[in-house]
Parts: C-alpha cells; structure tokens; sequence
C-alpha cells in the first residue's frame, strides 16, 4: 500500500478549537440504544445550562456585556428545553428523576474559589460543555433519525454559538486580568477529553462510555 492510500485508510484525526476527543463510537451506540435516557438527560441538561447562564448573570452583574449575552443565552436554552420536552411527550417517553453523572460536576472542581480567576474559569467550563454538546449533536444526528435526529441537528448549531459566546467571555476576562488563558484551556481541555474517553458508571448525555 503506497503512502496515499494508506493515509486514506487510516481514520480522520479529530480537529476541534477546544475539544481534544471525539465522541467514542461505543458512547453513539449506546445513546441509540437508550433514547429515553438520552432525551430525559438532554433535557435536564438545557434547564442546567439556562440555570448556569443566569448564576453568572447574578455573579457579575455589573458587567452590562456579561449579563446580556447571558440573558441571551438563558432564553435559548430554555427554548430548547421546550422542544425537547414537546418531543419526550410526543414519542411517550415517560419522565423520571436521574441522578446526574460525573461531567460537569468533575470540570467544575478546577474552577478557581477567588477572582479575578474565577470568572476566566467558569466561563471556559461553559465553552467545553457547550462545544462538547455540539459535538454530541453532530455525532447523533445521522444515526438517531426521525424527530430526535431532526431536532438535534439543528440544536447543534446553537451550542456551536453558545461555546464562541463562552470563550469570547473567557477571552475578554483572561486579558482583563493579565490571565494566560491558553494554558488554562489546555488544563480544561485534558481533564474533558479524559472524561470523554474513559469508562463511566452511568450512561447520560455527557458521559463517557458506560457500564450502565
């Protein structure tokens, strides 16, 4: 086999402005074979970032150009929050509780306690969970099909946006405060894809590949 037709063979490298891993294909499998799980998460994940968008809103609320995009940002997810629950209704699915798995909650212990870090930091977490959403999107939406697969590729757009407005936040904090953003995002972007790749519990939206 001559050198271009073994670079044909060889898969795609994975390329992303944060991200550092692509979904595992098991992760995609298991997502078409737990559609509930997948939407009743998704679900719980809108209303999360919604919630996330309003926390900031709060915490700085004396920057005008924060709280905007924030309160932006706050109404589209819970738009979309609306269609995916038009869509769990719609297929039947029956709501339940799920307890949340380890994504968010594992990005968020590098957060940073004081300022002026802790802005830098909380909007990075921000832009990887929002670009890994996008990612997800992408992954799903030509083998899920149907409403699911419809309403996903055109949520995968949205989150691209949202994860821009994130790290432009990120930015704009980072030079304001004499932050080397690049080594952070480094920091964010290895603990994410670790999370990404490696076994987890429990399926959910963000989750890595699971047991369960």
């Amino acid at each position: 086999m001559n050198a271009a037709a073994s670079d044909a063979a060889a898969p795609a490298r994975f390329a992303h402005p944060l991200l550092r891993a692509a979904t595992p294909i098991a992760w995609v499998t298991q997502a078409c074979g737990a559609p509930d799980i997948l939407l009743i998460d998704h679900a719980n994940c809108e209303k999360k970032a919604a919630s996330t968008a309003l926390s900031l809103m709060f915490a700085y609320a004396e920057d005008l150009e924060l709280t905007d995009k924030m309160s932006r940002l706050a109404r589209e997810e819970l738009r979309h929050y609306e269609q995916v629950a038009k869509l769990i209704k719609s297929l039947g699915v029956v709501p339940r509780r799920l307890a949340p798995g380890r994504y968010a909650e594992r990005l968020r212990r590098l957060v940073a306690k004081t300022e002026p870090q802790r802005e830098v930091d909380l909007t990075i977490c921000g832009a990887f969970i929002e670009a890994r959403s996008c990612e997800r999107f992408a992954a799903l939406a030509p083998v899920i099909g149907g409403a699911p697969g419809e309403l996903f590729r055109g949520l995968q757009h949205a989150e691209a946006r949202h994860y821009r407005v994130y790290l432009d936040l990120a930015r704009r904090a980072a030079h304001r405060a004499g932050i080397d953003l690049g080594a952070r995002l480094e920091e964010f972007a290895a603990l994410e894809a670790e999370l990404i790749t490696s076994h987890d519990d429990v399926f959910r939206f963000h989750s890595g590949v699971a047991s369960r």
